[in-house]
């Protein structure tokens, strides 16, 4: 699967890797070591997370992303 995740706001980035793996708020925040709480900040936009987290989620749960420049969609 590939996702062009520049057409993403950060916490849409959240969601969607949290409900692509099936998980729970709460699940999906134990499986990095974060509170559910944190996670609905993440999600709603109040937090910001930094790249470190993304890192550790893609860790965690096996996911690869490709970060590109948006050049290459013209």
């Amino acid at each position: 699967m590939k996702i062009n995740f520049n057409k993403f706001e950060p916490n849409e980035v959240i969601r969607f890797i949290r409900e692509a793996t099936g998980l729970t708020q709460k699940e999906f925040g134990k499986s990095i070591g974060k509170k559910e709480r944190t996670i609905q900040d993440y999600e709603s936009g109040r937090r910001r997370y930094y790249t470190t987290t993304l890192k550790q989620i893609c860790k965690v749960h096996k996911i690869n992303i490709i970060i590109t420049d948006n050049e290459e969609e013209k």
